[in-house]
């Protein structure tokens, strides 16, 4: 069940001629003499490379302070109402049925957004992005820690789990279209929300699980799976992004602006103390703080940046035919959907973020409230060996994922020492690489030859 909670901001005096401009947005009249408009806000906490439009954002109060400062001009009672769902879907129907303003989803269920609301005559808008990828690492398959799957050509004719319409589920039909395997009929496919799909997953009702960050590290972390095919193989981009009704973007651009730039502080705030936000996210939302790291840490597996990047936009262009042939929309018109003038008000004059770059060796030491970051993966195990380590994190060797280091899978080639996050990437650099030695290693002799 989604849960609410409503925080009330800078009560104002207002003339009654201004009540019904609230009222039309999302706004309730007050009593005699004042107006309070409030704003409705879909999020996903548990999907953790939103954070900068959800949980974080929230958890910091920055949206509550633009608009405070807002009131303190306009005479307005501002509040904002926080719902929070598990996934894209439900925040489209509430969008579309007038009940959300703004809502923060996925690359795929963002088209799904955009189709049904002009459907049903609620049109929507692409205004910025939270978390992104450029490879697809925020989706993985994932099977249980016993499992002898190895590869995803292991997966014909086994039950997996998936969110028909995700961008989970879009990583595991273009990994199996890859495979040479058929997506609709080549596997059992079982339509699931993350959390039903990880509880089949611990009761082996299912092969295989395909989900979008942070159900992957989640489940790697607690030891209940471990990687079978890591999304970055595609090498396509995969992002979540921030979408918001039409109508409410014309009457409360104002509005809409200051959500934005609270967006923006909540990523500078991200982006300069990663270990503090990451604790923070971990209490709002009973995920191991060691997990958020993985994903919204200093070098981890997602970017934030609110711009609306064009690789990101020639990515989600791609996705429609996805959709298409899953029969989830028809045609898309993504340059319509994709609205770039409210983050461009708020963001002119500001520097850009800087882009996504390589992931490094990172160590977690407990009681630490800053973690260090290493040259090679050899440097990262040696510093680790007898030390008090919170968690360990190492990209894959190709890939680059960042992954935790005790999950990995590692390989000794001569003095060098690589990891991967599957056993089947690891089986491929081993197989391309026979002249050199290299051969598949422990986590705990990948240890003791650091040493």
């Amino acid at each position: 069940m989604p849960t609410t909670r409503t925080k009330a901001l800078a009560p104002a005096a207002l003339a009654l001629l201004l009540a019904p401009l609230a009222t039309a947005c999302s706004g309730s009249a007050g009593a005699a003499g004042s107006t309070t408009v409030t704003v409705t806000v879909g999020y996903q906490s548990k999907t953790i490379n939103t954070v900068t439009a959800g949980t974080l954002l929230r958890s910091l109060g920055y949206f509550e302070e633009e608009l405070a400062a807002r009131g303190k001009k306009d005479g307005i009672t501002y509040e904002v109402d926080w719902q929070d769902y598990a996934t894209g879907a439900p925040i489209t129907a509430q969008m579309t049925a007038g009940k959300i303003d703004i809502g923060s989803m996925g690359d795929f269920p963002l088209l799904i957004n955009a189709v049904r609301g002009k459907e049903l005559k609620q049109p929507t808008g692409l205004v910025s992005v939270t978390g992104y990828n450029l490879r697809g690492g925020l989706n993985t398959v994932v099977t249980a820690p016993d499992s002898k799957l190895e590869s995803l050509a292991d997966l014909r004719g086994k039950k997996v789990s998936t969110s028909v319409g995700s961008a989970a589920d879009g990583t595991l039909v273009r990994a199996l279209q890859r495979a040479g395997i058929d997506p609709s009929g080549g596997i059992e496919k079982l339509n699931q929300q993350p959390s039903v799909g990880a509880s089949a997953l611990q009761a082996g009702s299912v092969d295989a699980l395909s989900q979008f960050v942070a159900w992957p590290g989640q489940l790697a972390y607690e030891g209940w799976a471990k990687a079978l095919y890591d999304g970055a193989e595609l090498n396509l981009p995969t992002f979540h992004g921030v979408t918001v009704r039409e109508k409410f973007a014309k009457e409360r651009a104002g509005v809409l602006d200051d959500f934005l730039r609270a967006q923006r502080r909540a990523t500078d705030h991200l982006r300069a103390e990663p270990v503090a936000a990451a604790e923070s996210v971990a209490k709002e939302t009973g995920l191991p703080a060691e997990v958020v790291y993985l994903y919204n840490g200093a070098n981890g597996i997602a970017t934030f940046d609110p711009a609306l990047r064009p690789e990101l936009i020639d990515a989600l262009k791609q996705d429609v035919a996805v959709l298409k042939d899953a029969k989830l929309v028809g045609d898309v018109d993504v340059d319509a959907f994709v609205d770039p003038e409210p983050l461009a008000r708020v963001a002119a004059g500001t520097a850009e973020y800087p882009g996504a770059v390589a992931a490094r060796p990172e160590l977690w030491l407990k009681g630490q409230a800053r973690t260090r970051s290493f040259d090679s993966p050899r440097e990262l195990l040696k510093a680790a060996r007898g030390a008090d380590v919170r968690a360990a994190y190492v990209p894959d060797a190709v890939t680059g994922t960042l992954w935790f280091a005790d999950k990995a899978v590692w390989v000794a080639e001569g003095p060098e020492l690589r990891a991967f996050v599957t056993p089947a990437g690891a089986k491929a650099y081993v197989a391309a690489h026979q002249g050199s030695g290299a051969r598949i290693v422990s986590f705990a002799e990948a240890g003791t030859l650091a040493s």
